[in-house]
């Protein structure tokens, strides 16, 4: 991944030294989504919950506000937002996640939309949030500057994304246990961005004031993820994940054990009394438009 630590450790998710085709690798999690949708909603959905609360309040969402929750999937942060009082509008690049999140949240306006190409004009929300869409855009300064432009004067956007794995063992330990494995990437697997790219606070930060945004912070949420154990988060991750996903499914026999095999291991390090307990970290940047 780019430079040294902390990406350079994790190369097994990453595709630095490969020519990204942005449009192909938008199309592989355009596709993927689309394909997973209810199975990441039944198997995944929960990790990122405890991030919602902080995002909306970076993002100033309250009462009255006019709310754009981009990469909405199955639309749970529009449907805190919306709690909060606020008039939210739910966009996802995949039909199928559209199609979940109005099953779910009837009362909710949600539609497809690409994240490089909104479907409003200039400056018709107060706040714009997206919760780990970062990861998945193969033009992260583009998608950026859209959400930008969809921000009225003094609105405010906010992102997450993952932390180093490291720091965050819920994703930490399939990264880790693919690049034990010595797994390479698969046939079918587009190079990608690194996936790590935005867990430094300053490139992050460059994210947003790229996008013209003013008075940008970064800060650190952690909290702790609960699973039965390592089978329950081996089989959420093979069903509802996409790229890290997708780059256990395309593996030969031989290698998908050895991945497992190390899998088991790193979960079952943090194993308390009836079940495993994983902490989490997750970036979020934040900032306003002049």
């Amino acid at each position: 991944m780019r430079g040294a630590a902390p990406y350079g450790q994790h190369a097994a998710m990453s595709t630095a030294d490969e020519a990204v085709d942005a449009d192909a690798f938008n199309r592989f999690e355009a596709a993927g989504w689309e394909a997973r949708a209810e199975r990441y909603h039944r198997h995944l959905g929960a990790m990122t919950a405890p991030v919602i609360g902080p995002l909306l309040d970076a993002a100033g969402v309250a009462p009255g506000r006019r709310v754009l929750d981009v990469a909405t999937g199955p639309g749970y942060a529009a449907a805190a937002a919306a709690v909060r009082g606020a008039s939210v509008v739910g966009v996802d690049v995949a039909a199928a996640m559209v199609a979940l999140a109005r099953r779910l949240r009837p009362e909710l306006e949600f539609r497809q939309a690409d994240a490089e190409r909104l479907p409003f004009g200039d400056g018709e929300f107060d706040a714009v949030v997206a919760n780990f869409l970062v990861p998945h855009l193969g033009r992260p300064e583009r998608a950026a500057a859209e959400l930008a432009r969809v921000l009225a004067p003094g609105g405010r956007l906010a992102l997450s994304t993952w932390d180093v794995p490291a720091r965050g063992r819920l994703v930490g330990v399939l990264v880790d246990a693919v690049r034990q494995a010595g797994a390479s990437p698969p046939a079918g697997l587009p190079p990608g961005p690194p996936l790590f790219r935005f867990a430094d606070d300053a490139e992050f930060a460059r994210l947003l004031a790229g996008a013209g945004l003013e008075e940008v912070e970064v800060r650190t949420v952690t909290y702790r993820h609960r699973v039965a154990g390592a089978e329950q988060l081996w089989e959420g991750y093979l069903r509802g994940a996409v790229r890290i996903g997708a780059m256990v499914r395309g593996q030969p026999e031989p290698v998908r054990a050895r991945i497992r095999a190390a899998f088991d291991r790193l979960v079952n390090e943090h194993a308390t009394a009836g079940g495993v307990e994983l902490p989490v970290s997750v970036k979020l940047a934040a900032g306003r438009k002049p």
